[in-house]
């Protein structure tokens, strides 16, 4: 048996070569959306498909990584040689997510051994399809959202199929950026090839393969400990949608967390069925936001590899918003419903263990538009600025913005400036929301105001949730962050409200969104009156919102506590709650 010191120096190390692969491809590719934002992820897994490290990147790109691979070697079986790499991206038929990510899969052979497979998963620019830039928010099926992949061979034995590469970048608006990150997706996952037959030199062919095994030994060990920890129990969730993108209606994601001594069961059992809307989840994405939701919940110093969760059992019925039958469209499951299946499911384990629950976080409402830029070329600009403010934990308030909940913090927010540069847009706006956070001992992130000019004409795909109900509740007595606004008032004419999904055209336009805010964590009487001065000179809470949400007033300057006043109005509000109780 391995011992520990050896596993971790190899855990440590892989996890090394998949951040590795990540820094040459921010260094090398073409597309903002990765050498800016880097929506993309490096992983590592082991000759039968089994993820080993996910050190790099967004966790709903990584965390499904095994079933890609898995279903490479089901497609080629034993036909697999040193110098090839494959490409995929259905999540149908390839373990895919959603169409837009696209996996590069290289092999790597250690003194011709098939040993492991480097891979890097980027959401490409455009794939063509029904709208620019990915995301068809009118699609109704599967191949409205662009070209489909199965498992294929795309360098074989070292050589280019130009063919394949040709017909990849045929179809795509935007071939010039393609091309190049084709490329740097390549070329990463080739340095990691180069590192990971280094480390099996250095531990020698026999030890490297005890320990990629022992790595995931050792993952599953570490996860079973933490859930004995947990009182046995079935313990519930929900979370849900605004409206299937066509028609408003209340979806519900539900879930069962059923904790038996180590052995955890996620059951969705009760879910609503498949929309017609592209908000659907494919079953590597279901998986993906589960692990995603346990790795989050537990001590982060537990492995993030494919072992870990060995004692987790998922139950995804067929049909359903988790696990959509073919040809339902789901480019939007990485963002909906993957954050409702994360929210989900900490909501049912924080009854479990309220001392680590988490608030939910704000849900997402920025859309993304696309034009002909001033090169000439399409060009399409993801309206990130407008990301929404995260949720409150013990300790902590929630971050004021951040991307997607998917992402927890990977997915970065690029500068106002560097968007003037590339896209037809000027930024008139981007700041925090005055009390967009949901209240309590630890507030919620605010979200953001944002508001940009669309200076060409444009066609939109807009993609709002969280416009007709807060989804992003509070725990342990924190309260709920607010909704989301998006509006645009074209050019001498009148404001009126965006759609929350649909693809349009419109004339140039202000874009103004304001973001959702995360949700609090404990009671907010119990805040500290510091921290609510402080949050009232940075007007992230208002000076009403201090005094009757917070019980906190400030003196005739509005720069210090009043600290006997604070005392009383705190009193007085508890006792209206409990009387409130009472009736």
């Amino acid at each position: 048996m391995t011992d520990p010191i050896t596993l971790a120096l190899f855990q440590n190390r892989l996890d090394y070569i998949a951040r590795q692969m990540g820094w040459v491809m921010i260094r090398t590719s073409r597309s903002p959306i990765f050498n800016q934002s880097h929506d993309f992820s490096c992983f590592i897994a082991d000759k039968n498909g089994n993820l080993v490290s996910q050190a790099d990147g967004i966790p709903i790109h990584t965390g499904g990584g095994g079933f890609a691979i898995r279903a490479l070697l089901e497609a080629f079986g034993g036909e697999i040689s040193d110098g090839d790499v494959f490409v995929l991206n259905d999540p149908y038929v390839a373990g895919g997510n959603h169409l837009p990510d696209w996996v590069i899969a290289r092999p790597v052979f250690a003194e011709s051994e098939l040993v492991a497979f480097t891979c890097n998963r980027a959401h490409q620019s455009d794939i063509g399809g029904g709208a620019a830039g990915t995301y068809n928010s009118s699609a109704t099926e599967i191949w409205h959202e662009g070209l489909r992949l199965p498992p294929l061979r795309l360098v074989e034995k070292g050589q280019m199929r130009e063919d394949l590469w040709q017909l990849l970048i045929l179809n795509s608006r935007m071939p010039h950026f393609m091309d190049g990150d084709l490329r740097a997706m390549t070329g990463s996952t080739d340095i990691g090839r180069q590192l990971v037959v280094e480390t099996m030199e250095r531990f020698g062919l026999e030890e490297g393969r005890a320990c990629f095994a022992g790595v995931l030994d050792h993952g599953d060990t570490l996860l079973r400990e933490a859930v004995e920890q947990l009182p046995d129990g079935v313990y519930e969730g929900e979370s849900g949608l605004d409206d299937d993108c066509f028609e408003d209606m209340e979806l519900k994601i539900r879930v069962k967390v059923t904790i038996t001594g180590d052995e955890t069961v996620i059951d969705f059992t009760g879910t609503d069925d498949q929309i017609r809307g592209f908000k659907n989840s494919s079953v590597a994405n279901t998986y993906s936001s589960v692990f995603s939701a346990l790795s989050t919940f537990f001590d982060p110093s537990i492995p993030r590899n494919e072992g870990t969760f060995r004692s987790v059992t998922v139950i995804a019925p067929e049909g359903t918003l988790v696990n959509a039958r073919p040809p339902a469209p789901m480019t939007m499951c990485t963002v909906f419903p993957a954050q409702q299946i994360i929210h989900a499911i900490w909501q049912a384990l924080g009854d479990a263990d309220p001392s680590r629950a988490c608030a939910g976080w704000g849900m997402n409402a920025y859309p993304l538009s696309s034009a002909v830029g001033y090169d000439g070329r399409v060009s399409t600009m993801y309206h990130w600025a407008g990301a929404s403010g995260g949720g409150a934990v013990d300790g902590r308030d929630g971050f004021p913005q951040v991307g997607p909940l998917c992402a927890f913090g990977a997915l970065i927010l690029p500068n106002a400036e560097m968007s003037e540069q590339l896209y037809p847009v000027r930024v008139q706006r981007q700041e925090l929301r005055t009390d967009g956070a949901g209240a309590g001992k630890y507030r919620g992130g605010s979200g953001a105001h944002y508001v940009a000019d669309i200076m060409f004409p444009s066609e939109i795909a807009f993609r709002a949730e969280a416009v007709k109900k807060a989804w992003a509740y509070g725990t342990n007595g924190g309260e709920i962050g607010t909704t989301s606004t998006v509006t645009l008032t074209p050019t001498g004419g009148d404001t009126y409200d965006a759609p929350t999904y649909g693809v349009m055209d419109i004339e140039p336009s202000r874009l103004d969104v304001f973001s959702g805010g995360g949700g609090g964590w404990g009671d907010p009487l119990d805040r500290d009156p510091e921290w609510v001065l402080r949050d009232v000179c940075d007007e992230i809470v208002s000076v009403d919102s201090a005094r009757d949400t917070y019980g906190v007033i400030l003196d005739t300057t509005g720069t210090a506590v009043d600290a006997k006043r604070t005392e009383d109005q705190r009193q007085a509000l508890r006792e209206a709650r409990e009387k409130e109780l009472v009736g």
